[in-house]
């Protein structure tokens, strides 16, 4: 905070250091932020409910997000929720008991032509199956141990990473 001068308007930049340093914004964090911006705590609230990125409970160690807008609606992205938190004993919003992966949707990633799209990671991966998207989670979260990827499944889904097709 003290980068940020104090600032009430530096709010945002204010917790996105603090969910970076503390891995999620606990009421506690966000008393304190707002004894500190001299703000009251139901804007820190506010913002921090308002805006996707910030997340009031512990995420886990790995990040699952399906995009479930209108282009990935209609391509069958509920196919792969339900079989991403049938195979992870996860619900959508939540994280695994053993704190490994958080699964989450968002309304939109923008990326409709590569529709439907499940972001593992920070990485795209665009024209995802169920199965495409359970095998790379369960390779990426762990280890691929439980079962190897399905056949034909390898390259179901077309991976994007910082934009460019690969």
């Amino acid at each position: 905070m003290k980068q940020f001068q104090y600032r009430p308007d530096a709010l945002i930049e204010v917790l996105h250091v603090a969910q970076e340093a503390f891995g999620y914004l606990s009421d506690e964090l966000m008393t304190h932020v707002a004894r500190r911006l001299k703000i009251p705590f139901s804007r820190v609230y506010g913002v921090a409910t308002f805006y996707h990125f910030f997340s009031l409970e512990p995420r886990g160690d790995h990040a699952c997000v399906v995009c479930t807008g209108t282009a990935c609606h209609v391509k069958r992205s509920v196919d792969i929720v339900d079989r991403l938190e049938n195979e992870f004993s996860v619900e959508m919003g939540d994280t695994t008991t053993d704190g490994k992966l958080t699964l989450s949707a968002v309304r939109c990633l923008g990326s409709c032509g590569l529709a439907p799209v499940v972001v593992l990671d920070g990485e795209i991966m665009g024209r995802a199956t169920p199965d495409g998207a359970v095998a790379a989670v369960r390779d990426k979260v762990y280890g691929n141990l439980g079962g190897a990827i399905p056949p034909g499944d390898a390259g179901s889904a077309a991976t994007v990473k910082r934009g460019r097709r690969r």
